[in-house]
Protein backbone atom coordinates (compact mmCIF):
# COMPACT_ATOMS: atom_id res chain seq x y z
CA UNK A 1 0.00 0.00 0.00
CA UNK A 2 1.38 3.75 -0.89
CA UNK A 3 2.32 5.56 2.55
CA UNK A 4 1.53 9.16 1.64
CA UNK A 5 2.32 11.59 4.72
CA UNK A 6 5.89 12.90 4.06
CA UNK A 7 5.15 16.47 3.95
CA UNK A 8 2.63 16.62 6.48
CA UNK A 9 4.55 14.41 8.82
CA UNK A 10 7.73 16.99 8.55
CA UNK A 11 4.96 19.78 9.03
CA UNK A 12 3.68 18.35 12.56
CA UNK A 13 7.41 17.49 13.48
CA UNK A 14 6.61 20.13 16.96
CA UNK A 15 4.14 17.15 18.12
CA UNK A 16 5.06 14.21 19.60
CA UNK A 17 2.81 11.82 17.90
CA UNK A 18 -0.61 11.95 15.70
CA UNK A 19 -3.02 9.76 13.58
CA UNK A 20 -2.29 9.55 10.06
CA UNK A 21 -5.22 11.79 8.13
CA UNK A 22 -7.87 9.20 6.42
CA UNK A 23 -5.58 6.61 5.89
CA UNK A 24 -6.43 5.25 9.02
CA UNK A 25 -2.47 4.61 9.54
CA UNK A 26 -1.26 6.25 12.72
CA UNK A 27 2.28 7.89 12.29
CA UNK A 28 4.94 8.55 15.15
CA UNK A 29 7.86 11.12 14.02
CA UNK A 30 10.83 9.33 15.67
CA UNK A 31 14.24 11.88 16.04
CA UNK A 32 15.03 9.49 12.97
CA UNK A 33 12.19 10.36 11.02
CA UNK A 34 8.23 9.26 11.20
CA UNK A 35 7.14 6.16 10.90
CA UNK A 36 3.52 4.78 9.90
CA UNK A 37 1.89 1.69 11.86
CA UNK A 38 -1.10 0.00 12.45
CA UNK A 39 -4.29 0.48 14.35
CA UNK A 40 -5.15 -2.78 15.72
CA UNK A 41 -8.68 -4.33 15.98
CA UNK A 42 -8.11 -5.35 19.32
CA UNK A 43 -7.70 -0.90 19.81
CA UNK A 44 -3.41 -1.06 20.09
CA UNK A 45 -1.23 1.13 18.10
CA UNK A 46 1.73 -1.38 16.63
CA UNK A 47 4.92 -0.23 14.81
CA UNK A 48 7.19 -3.00 13.87
CA UNK A 49 10.76 -3.24 12.39
CA UNK A 50 11.83 0.52 13.36
CA UNK A 51 15.29 0.97 13.04
CA UNK A 52 17.61 2.25 16.24
CA UNK A 53 20.88 2.15 15.62
CA UNK A 54 22.56 1.63 11.59
CA UNK A 55 22.89 -1.78 10.29
CA UNK A 56 26.37 -3.46 11.50
CA UNK A 57 27.72 -3.91 8.04
CA UNK A 58 30.91 -4.11 6.07
CA UNK A 59 32.79 -1.68 8.40
CA UNK A 60 30.42 -1.71 11.01
CA UNK A 61 30.67 -5.33 11.94
CA UNK A 62 31.86 -5.97 15.20
CA UNK A 63 31.69 -2.42 16.07
CA UNK A 64 29.69 -0.33 19.02
CA UNK A 65 26.18 0.29 17.09
CA UNK A 66 25.78 3.38 15.94
CA UNK A 67 22.87 6.04 14.69
CA UNK A 68 20.47 4.72 12.60
CA UNK A 69 20.52 7.03 9.40
CA UNK A 70 17.66 9.47 8.85
CA UNK A 71 14.60 9.80 6.73
CA UNK A 72 11.84 11.98 5.43
CA UNK A 73 9.86 9.94 3.77
CA UNK A 74 7.57 8.49 6.47
CA UNK A 75 8.53 4.53 7.40
CA UNK A 76 6.74 1.93 6.36
CA UNK A 77 6.76 -0.01 10.15
CA UNK A 78 3.50 -1.92 9.35
CA UNK A 79 5.64 -5.63 9.14
CA UNK A 80 7.57 -7.31 11.24
CA UNK A 81 11.65 -7.17 10.22
CA UNK A 82 14.61 -8.98 9.81
CA UNK A 83 15.98 -11.51 12.57
CA UNK A 84 19.64 -11.31 13.73
CA UNK A 85 21.58 -13.92 12.01
CA UNK A 86 21.61 -16.66 14.02
CA UNK A 87 22.59 -20.60 13.22
CA UNK A 88 19.75 -23.30 12.83
CA UNK A 89 18.44 -25.28 16.33
CA UNK A 90 15.46 -26.55 15.02
CA UNK A 91 13.05 -24.92 17.74
CA UNK A 92 14.31 -21.66 16.19
CA UNK A 93 13.86 -22.37 12.72
CA UNK A 94 11.49 -19.38 11.35
CA UNK A 95 14.30 -17.11 12.96
CA UNK A 96 17.28 -18.37 10.93
CA UNK A 97 14.87 -18.88 7.81
CA UNK A 98 14.79 -14.48 8.23
CA UNK A 99 18.24 -13.88 9.42
CA UNK A 100 20.04 -10.76 7.79
CA UNK A 101 22.60 -8.67 9.46
CA UNK A 102 20.46 -5.31 8.93
CA UNK A 103 18.62 -6.43 11.99
CA UNK A 104 18.79 -3.85 14.54
CA UNK A 105 15.10 -3.15 15.14
CA UNK A 106 12.25 -2.77 17.81
CA UNK A 107 8.64 -3.45 17.80
CA UNK A 108 6.20 -0.94 19.75
CA UNK A 109 2.60 -1.07 20.98
CA UNK A 110 0.81 1.39 22.48
CA UNK A 111 -2.99 1.68 23.55
CA UNK A 112 -2.58 5.27 22.26
CA UNK A 113 -0.21 7.94 21.37
CA UNK A 114 -1.30 10.39 23.45
CA UNK A 115 -0.64 10.11 27.36
CA UNK A 116 2.13 9.36 29.75
CA UNK A 117 2.77 5.07 30.38
CA UNK A 118 4.92 3.28 31.91
CA UNK A 119 7.29 1.35 29.18
CA UNK A 120 8.09 -2.32 29.32
CA UNK A 121 11.39 -3.76 27.33
CA UNK A 122 11.19 -7.01 26.64
CA UNK A 123 14.60 -8.82 25.95
CA UNK A 124 14.49 -12.18 24.14
CA UNK A 125 15.90 -15.20 25.21
CA UNK A 126 18.03 -18.41 23.11
CA UNK A 127 21.14 -18.50 24.49
CA UNK A 128 22.40 -15.24 23.27
CA UNK A 129 22.70 -16.89 19.79
CA UNK A 130 19.36 -17.56 18.72
CA UNK A 131 15.83 -15.85 18.74
CA UNK A 132 14.02 -12.86 17.84
CA UNK A 133 11.54 -9.89 18.89
CA UNK A 134 8.98 -12.21 16.89
CA UNK A 135 5.41 -11.39 17.77
CA UNK A 136 6.23 -9.95 21.75
CA UNK A 137 4.17 -7.07 20.54
CA UNK A 138 1.05 -8.96 19.58
CA UNK A 139 0.89 -9.87 23.32
CA UNK A 140 -2.07 -8.16 25.54
CA UNK A 141 0.09 -6.10 27.77
CA UNK A 142 -0.26 -3.19 25.55
CA UNK A 143 -3.96 -3.73 26.34
CA UNK A 144 -3.25 -3.55 29.87
CA UNK A 145 -1.82 0.29 29.92
CA UNK A 146 1.89 -0.02 29.27
CA UNK A 147 3.44 0.43 26.08
CA UNK A 148 5.29 -2.47 25.14
CA UNK A 149 8.40 -2.65 23.14
CA UNK A 150 10.45 -5.41 21.87
CA UNK A 151 14.22 -5.30 20.75
CA UNK A 152 16.70 -7.39 18.44
CA UNK A 153 20.46 -7.45 18.96
CA UNK A 154 23.16 -8.91 17.41
CA UNK A 155 23.57 -12.73 18.41
CA UNK A 156 26.24 -15.39 18.75
CA UNK A 157 29.61 -14.86 16.53
CA UNK A 158 28.21 -11.69 15.39
CA UNK A 159 26.93 -10.09 19.00
CA UNK A 160 29.80 -11.76 21.35
CA UNK A 161 32.80 -12.62 19.92
CA UNK A 162 36.00 -11.10 21.69
CA UNK A 163 38.79 -10.76 19.32
CA UNK A 164 42.75 -9.21 19.47
CA UNK A 165 42.60 -7.18 16.51
CA UNK A 166 38.95 -6.05 17.36
CA UNK A 167 39.95 -5.10 20.95
CA UNK A 168 43.18 -3.07 19.48
CA UNK A 169 40.75 -0.81 17.51
CA UNK A 170 39.04 0.11 20.50
CA UNK A 171 41.61 0.44 23.44
CA UNK A 172 41.66 -2.69 24.53
CA UNK A 173 38.16 -3.83 24.56
CA UNK A 174 36.07 -6.30 22.71
CA UNK A 175 33.18 -8.09 22.69
CA UNK A 176 29.50 -7.69 24.36
CA UNK A 177 28.25 -5.87 21.00
CA UNK A 178 24.67 -7.10 21.13
CA UNK A 179 24.91 -5.75 24.71
CA UNK A 180 25.87 -2.53 23.34
CA UNK A 181 22.97 -2.91 21.04
CA UNK A 182 20.54 -3.35 24.17
CA UNK A 183 21.70 -0.34 25.72
CA UNK A 184 21.68 1.79 22.28
CA UNK A 185 17.93 0.39 21.88
CA UNK A 186 17.69 1.43 25.76
CA UNK A 187 19.10 4.97 24.94
CA UNK A 188 16.44 5.20 21.64
CA UNK A 189 13.70 4.18 23.50
CA UNK A 190 14.63 6.72 26.63
CA UNK A 191 14.67 9.53 23.59
CA UNK A 192 11.68 8.51 21.61
CA UNK A 193 9.29 6.77 23.72
CA UNK A 194 6.80 9.96 24.63
CA UNK A 195 6.07 9.99 20.93
CA UNK A 196 4.42 6.62 21.14
CA UNK A 197 2.69 7.58 24.51
CA UNK A 198 5.40 6.31 27.04
CA UNK A 199 7.01 8.01 29.76
CA UNK A 200 10.92 8.08 29.81
CA UNK A 201 10.88 8.23 33.45
CA UNK A 202 8.89 4.91 33.57
CA UNK A 203 10.73 2.23 31.83
CA UNK A 204 10.92 -1.35 32.74
CA UNK A 205 13.28 -4.14 31.38
CA UNK A 206 12.66 -7.78 31.21
CA UNK A 207 13.40 -10.69 29.89
CA UNK A 208 13.57 -14.43 30.23
CA UNK A 209 16.31 -17.44 29.83
CA UNK A 210 19.31 -15.32 28.00
CA UNK A 211 17.07 -12.51 27.99
CA UNK A 212 17.07 -12.37 31.74
CA UNK A 213 20.39 -12.78 32.01
CA UNK A 214 20.91 -9.71 29.78
CA UNK A 215 18.82 -7.83 32.13
CA UNK A 216 20.87 -8.67 34.51
CA UNK A 217 24.19 -7.18 32.84
CA UNK A 218 22.36 -4.46 32.56
CA UNK A 219 21.51 -3.90 35.80
CA UNK A 220 25.45 -4.29 36.79
CA UNK A 221 26.86 -2.41 33.30
CA UNK A 222 28.39 1.41 34.34
CA UNK A 223 26.89 2.24 31.08
CA UNK A 224 23.19 2.09 32.19
CA UNK A 225 22.39 4.40 34.71
CA UNK A 226 19.17 6.52 33.88
CA UNK A 227 17.64 3.96 31.33
CA UNK A 228 15.58 2.17 32.85
CA UNK A 229 13.89 2.41 36.68
CA UNK A 230 13.01 -1.60 37.37
CA UNK A 231 13.91 -4.73 35.85
CA UNK A 232 12.49 -8.70 36.15
CA UNK A 233 14.45 -11.55 35.27
CA UNK A 234 12.75 -14.82 34.53
CA UNK A 235 14.55 -18.02 34.54
CA UNK A 236 17.87 -16.78 33.96
CA UNK A 237 20.93 -14.57 36.18
CA UNK A 238 24.21 -12.85 34.99
CA UNK A 239 26.10 -15.77 34.28
CA UNK A 240 24.09 -18.39 34.68
CA UNK A 241 25.72 -19.85 37.69
CA UNK A 242 29.40 -19.91 35.36
CA UNK A 243 32.12 -18.18 36.15
CA UNK A 244 32.76 -15.11 34.36
CA UNK A 245 35.05 -15.22 31.60
CA UNK A 246 38.42 -13.27 31.76
CA UNK A 247 39.11 -11.33 28.46
CA UNK A 248 42.74 -12.39 28.25
CA UNK A 249 41.19 -16.19 28.28
CA UNK A 250 37.95 -15.01 25.94
CA UNK A 251 40.53 -13.63 23.21
CA UNK A 252 41.46 -17.53 22.54
CA UNK A 253 37.91 -17.90 21.00
CA UNK A 254 39.08 -14.79 18.40
CA UNK A 255 42.29 -16.92 17.90
CA UNK A 256 40.26 -20.10 17.17
CA UNK A 257 37.91 -18.13 14.50
CA UNK A 258 41.26 -17.34 12.89
CA UNK A 259 42.60 -20.75 12.36
CA UNK A 260 39.15 -21.87 10.98
CA UNK A 261 38.81 -19.43 8.34
CA UNK A 262 42.40 -19.24 7.98
CA UNK A 263 42.62 -15.64 8.22
CA UNK A 264 45.42 -13.43 9.59
CA UNK A 265 44.52 -12.42 12.44
CA UNK A 266 43.37 -8.89 11.33
CA UNK A 267 39.98 -7.44 11.56
CA UNK A 268 39.52 -6.64 7.29
CA UNK A 269 39.61 -10.51 6.28
CA UNK A 270 36.99 -10.90 9.11
CA UNK A 271 34.76 -8.22 8.29
CA UNK A 272 35.17 -9.30 4.37
CA UNK A 273 33.95 -13.27 5.37
CA UNK A 274 30.28 -14.69 4.62
CA UNK A 275 27.82 -14.44 7.08
CA UNK A 276 27.64 -18.23 6.24
CA UNK A 277 31.36 -18.90 6.69
CA UNK A 278 30.79 -16.88 10.78
CA UNK A 279 28.29 -18.96 11.59
CA UNK A 280 29.57 -22.10 10.50
CA UNK A 281 32.51 -21.43 12.35
CA UNK A 282 30.43 -19.94 15.49
CA UNK A 283 28.92 -23.96 15.61
CA UNK A 284 32.77 -24.85 15.75
CA UNK A 285 33.89 -22.66 18.79
CA UNK A 286 35.00 -24.30 21.89
CA UNK A 287 35.18 -23.02 25.41
CA UNK A 288 37.11 -25.48 27.57
CA UNK A 289 35.25 -24.27 30.80
CA UNK A 290 32.15 -25.52 29.79
CA UNK A 291 30.43 -28.90 29.43
CA UNK A 292 28.60 -27.87 26.59
CA UNK A 293 29.52 -25.18 24.59
CA UNK A 294 25.24 -24.71 23.83
CA UNK A 295 26.36 -22.04 26.67
CA UNK A 296 29.40 -20.54 25.24
CA UNK A 297 27.74 -17.05 24.77
CA UNK A 298 25.98 -17.24 28.15
CA UNK A 299 29.32 -17.18 29.98
CA UNK A 300 29.79 -13.54 31.23
CA UNK A 301 32.60 -11.91 28.94
CA UNK A 302 34.81 -9.05 31.44
CA UNK A 303 34.97 -7.26 28.27
CA UNK A 304 36.43 -3.52 29.83
CA UNK A 305 33.69 -1.70 28.78
CA UNK A 306 30.10 -3.10 29.14
CA UNK A 307 31.53 -5.32 31.97
CA UNK A 308 34.51 -3.69 33.22
CA UNK A 309 34.55 -6.37 36.02
CA UNK A 310 32.77 -9.38 36.74
CA UNK A 311 28.66 -9.09 37.19
CA UNK A 312 28.70 -10.03 40.89
CA UNK A 313 31.40 -7.02 41.73
CA UNK A 314 29.40 -4.58 39.09
CA UNK A 315 26.09 -4.83 41.34
CA UNK A 316 27.55 -4.59 44.87
CA UNK A 317 28.42 -0.87 43.38
CA UNK A 318 25.36 -0.36 41.01
CA UNK A 319 22.86 2.02 42.10
CA UNK A 320 19.43 0.06 43.21
CA UNK A 321 16.91 -0.60 41.09
CA UNK A 322 13.26 -2.54 42.31
CA UNK A 323 13.88 -6.12 40.92
CA UNK A 324 11.38 -9.02 40.21
CA UNK A 325 13.26 -12.35 39.79
CA UNK A 326 12.66 -16.04 39.90
CA UNK A 327 12.38 -19.50 37.64
CA UNK A 328 10.37 -22.62 37.45
CA UNK A 329 10.79 -25.20 39.48
CA UNK A 330 11.47 -27.88 36.84
CA UNK A 331 13.94 -25.76 34.10
CA UNK A 332 16.04 -28.41 32.01
CA UNK A 333 18.64 -30.76 31.80
CA UNK A 334 22.35 -31.20 32.51
CA UNK A 335 24.72 -28.91 30.15
CA UNK A 336 26.51 -31.89 28.31
CA UNK A 337 23.95 -34.67 29.91
CA UNK A 338 24.55 -37.35 32.26
CA UNK A 339 28.19 -37.74 31.10
CA UNK A 340 28.79 -34.34 32.09
CA UNK A 341 27.11 -34.30 35.61
CA UNK A 342 30.06 -34.60 38.08
CA UNK A 343 32.09 -31.73 36.29
CA UNK A 344 28.81 -29.74 36.32
CA UNK A 345 28.41 -29.87 39.80
CA UNK A 346 32.80 -29.48 40.45
CA UNK A 347 31.84 -25.99 38.53
CA UNK A 348 29.09 -25.45 40.40
CA UNK A 349 30.02 -25.73 44.27
CA UNK A 350 33.78 -25.38 43.89
CA UNK A 351 35.22 -26.50 47.25
CA UNK A 352 32.06 -27.68 48.56
CA UNK A 353 31.26 -30.09 45.85
CA UNK A 354 31.74 -32.86 48.52
CA UNK A 355 28.79 -31.26 50.40
CA UNK A 356 26.77 -30.81 46.97
CA UNK A 357 27.77 -34.35 45.82
CA UNK A 358 26.26 -36.02 49.33
CA UNK A 359 23.54 -33.88 49.26
CA UNK A 360 22.30 -35.40 45.76
CA UNK A 361 23.55 -38.82 46.81
CA UNK A 362 25.37 -39.14 43.71
CA UNK A 363 26.97 -42.37 44.78
CA UNK A 364 23.83 -44.34 44.77
CA UNK A 365 21.41 -45.32 41.51
CA UNK A 366 19.04 -43.04 40.35
CA UNK A 367 16.23 -42.26 42.55
CA UNK A 368 12.77 -41.86 41.24
CA UNK A 369 11.49 -39.59 39.35
CA UNK A 370 9.62 -36.15 41.41
CA UNK A 371 6.60 -35.86 39.97
CA UNK A 372 7.36 -31.94 40.40
CA UNK A 373 11.06 -31.98 40.40
CA UNK A 374 11.14 -34.32 37.95
CA UNK A 375 14.56 -36.40 38.01
CA UNK A 376 18.03 -36.22 39.64
CA UNK A 377 19.24 -34.79 36.77
CA UNK A 378 16.79 -32.20 36.21
CA UNK A 379 16.79 -31.60 39.95
CA UNK A 380 21.09 -30.91 39.60
CA UNK A 381 20.73 -28.62 36.18
CA UNK A 382 17.70 -26.08 37.93
CA UNK A 383 19.70 -26.01 40.75
CA UNK A 384 23.39 -24.84 39.35
CA UNK A 385 21.70 -23.06 36.10
CA UNK A 386 18.49 -21.65 38.20
CA UNK A 387 17.48 -22.21 41.62
CA UNK A 388 21.31 -21.18 43.04
CA UNK A 389 21.80 -18.69 40.80
CA UNK A 390 18.62 -16.70 41.55
CA UNK A 391 19.24 -16.80 45.46
CA UNK A 392 22.10 -15.55 45.44
CA UNK A 393 21.23 -13.04 43.27
CA UNK A 394 18.53 -12.33 45.48
CA UNK A 395 20.83 -11.86 48.44
CA UNK A 396 22.87 -9.79 46.88
CA UNK A 397 20.88 -7.37 45.93
CA UNK A 398 19.06 -7.37 48.86
CA UNK A 399 21.79 -6.83 50.92
CA UNK A 400 23.08 -3.42 49.17
CA UNK A 401 19.85 -2.08 49.70
CA UNK A 402 17.86 -3.29 46.62
CA UNK A 403 14.37 -3.76 46.51
CA UNK A 404 13.94 -7.03 45.29
CA UNK A 405 10.58 -9.93 45.33
CA UNK A 406 11.57 -13.61 44.57
CA UNK A 407 9.26 -16.40 42.93
CA UNK A 408 8.79 -19.88 41.97
CA UNK A 409 6.90 -20.92 39.63
CA UNK A 410 5.25 -24.50 39.01
CA UNK A 411 2.40 -24.59 36.17
CA UNK A 412 2.62 -26.73 33.15
CA UNK A 413 -0.08 -28.28 30.58
CA UNK A 414 -2.35 -30.56 32.00
CA UNK A 415 -1.04 -30.78 35.13
CA UNK A 416 2.38 -31.49 33.96
CA UNK A 417 5.68 -30.12 35.43
CA UNK A 418 7.07 -26.94 34.53
CA UNK A 419 9.58 -26.05 32.20
CA UNK A 420 11.77 -23.55 30.63
CA UNK A 421 10.48 -20.63 29.46
CA UNK A 422 6.67 -22.01 31.01
CA UNK A 423 5.86 -18.57 32.52
CA UNK A 424 6.41 -16.56 29.70
CA UNK A 425 2.29 -16.42 28.72
CA UNK A 426 1.74 -16.01 31.84
CA UNK A 427 3.58 -12.83 31.72
CA UNK A 428 2.50 -11.67 28.41
CA UNK A 429 -1.06 -12.24 28.65
CA UNK A 430 -3.67 -12.27 31.47
CA UNK A 431 -3.64 -15.49 32.23
CA UNK A 432 -5.44 -16.15 35.78
CA UNK A 433 -3.81 -18.00 38.46
CA UNK A 434 -5.38 -20.40 41.04
CA UNK A 435 -6.55 -17.42 43.23
CA UNK A 436 -7.99 -15.10 40.06
CA UNK A 437 -5.04 -12.93 40.16
CA UNK A 438 -2.42 -13.14 37.32
CA UNK A 439 1.54 -12.80 36.94
CA UNK A 440 1.05 -9.90 34.56
CA UNK A 441 -0.20 -7.26 37.03
CA UNK A 442 2.72 -7.93 39.49
CA UNK A 443 4.67 -6.80 36.20
CA UNK A 444 2.62 -4.15 35.17
CA UNK A 445 2.74 -2.59 38.35
CA UNK A 446 6.45 -3.33 39.10
CA UNK A 447 6.62 -1.13 35.79
CA UNK A 448 3.79 1.33 36.84
CA UNK A 449 5.03 1.81 40.57
CA UNK A 450 8.00 0.47 41.41
CA UNK A 451 6.95 -2.54 43.28
CA UNK A 452 4.44 -5.63 42.68
CA UNK A 453 0.76 -5.67 43.68
CA UNK A 454 0.23 -5.92 47.67
CA UNK A 455 0.46 -9.53 49.05
CA UNK A 456 3.97 -10.30 47.28
CA UNK A 457 6.50 -9.93 49.90
CA UNK A 458 9.73 -8.42 49.99
CA UNK A 459 12.73 -10.59 49.73
CA UNK A 460 15.02 -9.28 52.73
CA UNK A 461 14.45 -10.07 55.41
CA UNK A 462 13.14 -13.19 55.58
CA UNK A 463 13.98 -14.79 52.26
CA UNK A 464 10.22 -14.58 51.32
CA UNK A 465 8.89 -15.57 47.68
CA UNK A 466 6.11 -16.21 45.83
CA UNK A 467 5.68 -19.76 45.54
CA UNK A 468 2.52 -20.27 42.43
CA UNK A 469 1.54 -23.26 41.39
CA UNK A 470 -1.68 -24.84 39.92
CA UNK A 471 -3.62 -24.87 42.80
CA UNK A 472 -2.49 -21.77 44.67
CA UNK A 473 -0.19 -18.66 45.17
CA UNK A 474 1.25 -18.49 48.18
CA UNK A 475 4.31 -17.06 50.29
CA UNK A 476 7.06 -18.71 52.36
CA UNK A 477 10.57 -18.26 53.33
CA UNK A 478 12.27 -21.39 51.90
CA UNK A 479 12.35 -23.27 48.70
CA UNK A 480 12.43 -26.82 48.37
CA UNK A 481 15.73 -28.27 49.92
CA UNK A 482 18.42 -27.53 48.16
CA UNK A 483 22.46 -27.07 48.39
CA UNK A 484 22.06 -23.78 47.21
CA UNK A 485 24.12 -22.61 49.83
CA UNK A 486 27.63 -23.91 48.77
CA UNK A 487 26.97 -23.05 45.07
CA UNK A 488 29.56 -20.01 44.28
CA UNK A 489 28.27 -18.04 41.31
CA UNK A 490 25.02 -15.81 40.16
Amino acid sequence: MRLRHGLAALALAASPAWAAPGAGHPVALTQSGPVVGTADADGVTRFRAVPYAAPPLGPLRWQPPQPAPAWQTPRDATAPGATCLQNDYGWNHADYVRGNEDCLTLDIASPALAGKRPVMVWIHGGSNRAGSAGGTVLSDLARHGVILVAIQYRLGIFGFLPHRALAAERDGKTGNYGLMDQIAALRWIKANIARFGGDPTRIMIFGESAGAEDVGYLLASPQTPGLFQAAALQSGTPGFGLPPRPLAEALRLGDQLDAQLGTDGSAAPLRAASPHALLDADKALHDSALESDDFMWLRATVDGAVLPAAPEALLASAPPRPVILGSNRAEFGLPGGRPHRDANVAMAFGPNEAQARAFYRLDQPDPPEDPRLGSRDLQIATDILFRCPTGRMADLLAAHGWPVWRYEFDIGPGGARSFHGADIGYIHNATPLADGSTLQAHWIALAQHGAPLAGWPAYAPKRSHLVITAQETSTGQALADTPCRWSRYL
